[in-house]
């Protein structure tokens, strides 16, 4: 078959760092497909139902980097059928600030992103904090969750949101939760549809041209 996939990479918290792959497993979405879910959606735009390829990343200490995120890219790319056009971002807490600044890094890798979902970013490098013109330039739809028990996470998420909308209003909203900084599976899963929507729908509507 030829047929191609959307990608979703997932970036998960600073505290999964190692070399033991189970300790993925505790949260996010490896924690779900790890219980069953199923992550198939349908995409609101077109009706269509689509299964996602889900890479899960580990690094030794704290998180990824840009060069080694267009690694992964590449290498998925290589031995895939990654459908280019709908290569999906997401993470928490230092997966979530990891997202961000594989989004502000350098234009080609935030071209490569169709949309990106961040919970409850880490605070931003100064270099990153002022690049959020290139989310803008390359029109990289991105949505934030943060929460009222999270007030430093919730600060970060707001200024991100805020940065991206400086240069095109509109790119970047967010949802604000009563979770703390604790209970992403709850918000990964896909029963969590706030404004109607679950993430990967809300993915799926988003592809590059």
């Amino acid at each position: 078959s030829n047929k191609s996939y959307p990608m979703l990479l997932f970036l998960r918290g600073s505290h999964r760092a190692g070399n033991n792959l189970s300790k993925l497993l505790f949260d996010g979405i490896p924690n779900l497909l790890d219980r069953g879910y199923k992550l198939d959606s349908k995409n609101p735009a077109d009706g269509k139902i689509y299964k996602f390829i889900v890479i899960t990343p580990q690094a030794g200490q704290w998180g990824l980097n840009p060069d080694q995120i267009k690694e992964v890219l590449d290498d998925m790319q290589q031995h895939y059928r990654v459908d280019a056009s709908r290569i999906y971002i997401t993470g928490y807490s230092a997966g979530g600030s990891g997202t961000v600044t594989a989004l502000t890094d350098n234009p080609a890798l935030t071209r490569r992103f169709a949309a990106a979902a961040i919970l409850s970013p880490v605070m931003l490098n100064d270099k990153n904090l002022h690049s959020f013109k290139m989310v803008a330039d390359a029109k990289v739809p991105c949505w934030y969750f943060a929460g009222t028990a999270e007030p430093h996470f919730l600060r970060n998420a707001r200024m991100d949101t805020d940065s991206t909308n400086k240069y095109m209003p509109g790119l970047a909203h967010m949802t604000i939760h009563g979770f703390r900084h604790c209970c992403f599976k709850e918000i990964y899963k896909p029963t969590y549809r706030p404004k109607g929507k679950n993430i990967y729908e809300w993915f799926l509507e988003n592809k590059r041209q």
